[in-house]
């Protein structure tokens, strides 16, 4: 009886779902994705301060999968720790497609990792501006395949843009490795 229930829900919603159960997190998917594949991962982030870490290393193995964590909050953090040119966040500012891509590359280089992933944004409630409201961020991923960085719009709180940036760099882990992008 459930079984052409949950058929025409997979139909419906098809890759959006990555689990199912009450307990199995986006996060859990991706660690025993990693695990399966073999790939590691590291994460350069801003405005998640340490989120995408911080979920990831809740869980058991989590060290089979990640290799760094670097919060590079200040724009001088991200030239000295990952490589970002002072020219570009000149140019084109911490909370765009460029840094958060020199970013993701800069962390997976040096961390040594199968996967680089990166997030800055403006969390607010203040700090936005017409060009970049709050809500506004960049989200990036880097392998040797692949790179691609993906600006989001994320209205609300504070804790609802930077919990939610940080499941979609997840769900982009989850789909790269999927995609075999890696």
């Amino acid at each position: 009886m459930i079984a052409p229930v949950k058929r025409e829900i997979y139909e419906i919603f098809g890759d959006l779902i990555y689990g199912e159960g009450l307990t199995y997190s986006l996060p859990q998917c991706v660690l025993d994705l990693l695990r399966e594949k073999k790939l590691t991962f590291a994460s350069a982030e801003s405005c998640t301060g340490g989120m995408i870490a911080s979920a990831i290393t809740d869980l058991s193995g989590s060290s089979e999968v990640f290799l760094y964590g670097a919060v590079t909050y200040a724009n001088s953090a991200k030239v000295n720790a990952l490589g970002v040119s002072p020219e570009t966040l000149e140019k084109c500012g911490a909370v765009s497609e460029e840094t958060v891509l020199q970013m993701a590359k800069g962390v997976r280089l040096k961390a040594g990792s199968d996967i680089g992933v990166s997030t800055s944004g403006i969390a607010g409630p203040t700090g936005g501006t017409p060009d970049k409201p709050v809500g506004t961020v960049w989200i990036a991923i880097s392998t040797k395949k692949y790179e691609k960085a993906f600006k989001l719009f994320i209205p609300g709180a504070r804790d609802r843009v930077r919990n939610s940036a940080m499941l979609h760099v997840y769900d982009l882990i989850r789909r790269t490795v999927k995609d075999d992008l890696v």
